[in-house]
């Protein structure tokens, strides 16, 4: 089965913000590790905040790369022109959807307080999926789905608290289950060593994940690790997944590649 990660961030310049390691992560190093690993293909989120340039190296991933990477891009959103952005950048190669967080004071309440209602029903019309890091606002991104059924809506990290481990990273996790009432929520199983408080293979995740599994199915979780700030090796994220007894072989070829593809409209 192909292994696609569903988040990773590359970039050349400035400093990862941490948890993330703080320097650079090159497109060779991530075929480098994925190679290593047996990583097929992954999703690349540019870290725009940290490397203004990281989208057009996601592109450049992309055009030498074409059967390993795809975008989710992380265009401005703050400027006159950025209402007409959506379809620019859907015709820009590998770009298949938006990521988004908003995790600044200046930008923490775009997402309830009217601030983004022309991205949504823009990013529906043009097809293209939003990721979001969403953990403080599951609620609203109900509502939004419901406005907008035709947008496919991801949450990021399984909308866990930034920063804690064990169960107290997922104090919510009764209202991100709820999501899956609506067709076009899915969840990005991200992240899941880093908030995990035991060692590998980490297996204080797994009724974490078996609640999601049990609201959201196999067709709507997504495998990924963010792995510039896991603290095991790639290989060590996958083996963790792979080894989880109640998934049959069916469910884990769906959820660490084959739904995600799916999902976001990757041919491969």
């Amino acid at each position: 089965m192909p292994i696609i990660d569903a988040q990773i961030h590359l970039w050349r310049t400035g400093i990862g913000t941490p948890p993330h390691q703080t320097t650079p992560y090159l497109v060779q190093d991530a075929i480098r590790d994925m190679d290593e690993a047996g990583v097929d293909g992954a999703l690349i989120h540019p870290p725009a905040s940290w490397d203004p340039a990281s989208n057009e190296q996601a592109v450049e991933a992309v055009q030498a790369h074409p059967d390993r990477f795809r975008i989710f891009g992380y265009p401005p959103l703050d400027r006159p022109e950025s209402p007409e952005f959506i379809q620019r950048w859907k015709e820009r190669p590998g770009m298949l959807g938006f990521r988004f967080y908003f995790n600044k004071p200046e930008n923490r309440n775009w997402p309830v307080d009217g601030t983004l209602d022309w991205l949504r029903p823009a990013a529906e019309q043009a097809g293209m999926p939003l990721a979001l890091l969403a953990g403080d606002w599951l609620p609203q991104l109900g509502q939004i789905a419901e406005r907008h059924p035709g947008l496919k809506l991801m949450v990021d990290h399984m909308g866990a608290l930034r920063g804690a481990k064990g169960d107290a990273a997922f104090p919510k996790m009764k209202e991100l289950t709820a999501l899956a009432r609506y067709p076009n929520v899915a969840v990005k199983l991200t992240g899941g060593p880093f908030y995990a408080d035991d060692a590998w293979p980490f297996r204080s995740l797994h009724k974490h994940y078996r609640a999601m599994y049990d609201a959201f199915g196999p067709t709507r979780l997504f495998w990924g690790t963010d792995i510039t700030k896991m603290p095991c090796s790639w290989k060590e994220c996958v083996t963790h997944f792979q080894e989880i007894e109640w998934l049959s072989d069916a469910d884990k070829a769906l959820i660490m590649g084959d739904a995600l593809c799916d999902w976001i409209g990757w041919t491969r």
